[in-house]
């Protein structure tokens, strides 16, 4: 592509949508990537939508011009899948676009009735929650980091409370969406089921920005529990902690939230929060229902906790659970803490949950004998655990000991037949561990990018490579 081809398409684009292009390099940079540890380079431009037919007017130049578009939302993403990276004649620029869709930002319809809403792409659940709950609702799908929700579906996002409320796939009814060329498609209805025809909604939903730009959403929202049992459980072993959650499960007792964090993790915690928990493997539990449900469920989980070694029950006030549930989402930080000059390569994979205990502590110690930092936190109410290399910035015996714990982590997850990733997606970090996983879905995958984007300029180098 010529420089004059990328000159006259940022005019177009300029001329088209006016006071929404940024040219400016400090600006774009700012846009171009993600909160991973994958390489990146500034876009052309940005192209900043507050409307769906400004994402259509957006693609419709871009394909015309077979120009990349790269989607963003918030930018927390934590595998590269946000990042402009195509290569481009001039040296400090990505031949690229950034459509950022972070204006999107109506709420159109909260129907109390149906249990459901309806939000722009760049709506975040912080915004959306507070007008949920004057009717006593809640939208709690996705990730510990405020992201936007359309990044949440188009990443298949998850989260703590996946357990009892299921991942973004759950979670979504419907659609809006902009393909390739500038079409705009609606999928899905706000119908709890449907049998009509195939189901476009979930071939977006996780496709990363590669079949389809997602611009709005029908979302399916739950009522407020009446009651909650907040607690830190201290463990023994992971095995014993992993084995509570197993037989909880097993027993029908309605876990909200199970959380587990290894020593190195917990001990990042505190440091970091100000705590002083127990430094052993850690549970943190949410049970909610009515007062009745939770009082009986937190005596069940009790005696189950006690006849696994339980070292520590620490009960946790229920009226801000928010508060309390912050002190987890902050793992991350608390591991880059860790160690000063440092970047976190955090990663996951989820294994069926009987193996989980075993993935974990084989993990530990292939870290051990890595001679690496890296933490653990994890979802065991589903099988989903998180690593968090903390690395030396410059030190490339880490970054190469790093890459070979990642490498046999993976080995280990698809052995026991698991996934490369329970809810990071694949982004430009996990491309060939979906060939490994899938390697007979992969052409298949290959044949519908082909048939929704033809000239492959949506968020070309992510999931497929």
């Amino acid at each position: 592509m010529s420089t004059q081809v990328m000159t006259d398409l940022v005019d177009e684009l300029t001329e088209a949508l006016p006071g929404q292009v940024e040219t400016d390099f400090d600006a774009v940079a700012g846009s171009s990537h993600d909160r991973s540890h994958h390489g990146w380079a500034p876009a052309l431009a940005v192209v900043r939508c507050t409307t769906t037919e400004d994402v259509s007017t957006t693609l419709r130049l871009c394909h015309a011009a077979a120009m990349p578009v790269v989607t963003r939302g918030t930018g927390t993403g934590l595998e590269g899948g946000a990042n402009a990276v195509t290569g481009s004649e001039e040296a400090d620029r990505s031949r690229s676009i950034i459509l950022d869709l972070s204006g999107m930002r109506r709420i159109i319809n909260i129907d109390p009735d149906s249990l459901d809403a309806v939000v722009e792409a760049g709506v975040r659940r912080s915004e959306l929650n507070p007008l949920l709950a004057e009717h006593g609702l809640q939208f709690v799908a996705g990730p510990g980091v405020d992201a936007s929700i359309g990044g949440m579906a188009a990443t298949r996002a998850s989260g703590t409370n996946a357990v009892k409320y299921g991942t973004m796939s759950d979670n979504v009814l419907g659609l809006t969406a902009v393909l390739a060329d500038g079409t705009v498609v609606r999928t899905g209805s706000r119908a709890r089921k449907s049998s009509a025809g195939y189901d476009l909604t979930h071939l977006l939903i996780g496709s990363e920005g590669t079949l389809g730009v997602i611009t709005e959403l029908i979302l399916r929202v739950h009522s407020i529990p009446a009651s909650r049992y907040l607690a830190v459980l201290s463990f023994p072993s992971v095995d014993a902690a992993a084995r509570v959650v197993q037989t909880a499960l097993q027993t029908g007792i309605g876990l909200a939230r199970a959380e587990l964090l290894d020593d190195v993790q917990i001990g990042a915690m505190n440091a970091y929060s100000g705590l002083d928990f127990h430094v052993t493997p850690t549970l943190f539990i949410e049970l909610s229902g009515s007062a009745s449900e939770v009082t009986e469920q937190t005596r069940l989980l009790r005696a189950i906790a006690e006849s696994n070694g339980c070292l520590d029950e620490r009960h946790i006030d229920g009226d801000d659970p928010e508060r309390f549930w912050k002190v987890r989402h902050d793992a991350l930080p608390a591991a880059n803490a860790l160690r000063p000059n440092s970047y976190t390569w955090s990663t996951d994979v989820c294994v069926p949950i009987s193996h989980l205990a075993r993935c974990i502590t084989e993990t530990q110690a292939d870290v051990v004998a890595s001679g690496l930092v890296a933490p653990i936190a994890g979802h065991v109410g589903d099988g989903n655990f998180h690593l968090a290399i903390v690395l030396e910035h410059g030190n490339e015996t880490e970054r190469l000991a790093a890459e070979q714990l990642y490498e046999r982590l993976i080995t280990r997850a698809l052995a026991c037949g698991g996934t490369c990733t329970g809810e990071h997606g694949i982004g430009q970090g996990k491309v060939g561990d979906l060939l490994r996983e899938h390697p007979s879905g992969v052409p298949v995958m290959r044949s519908i990018k082909q048939a929704l984007d033809p000239a492959g300029i949506l968020n070309p180098g992510k999931v497929l490579g």
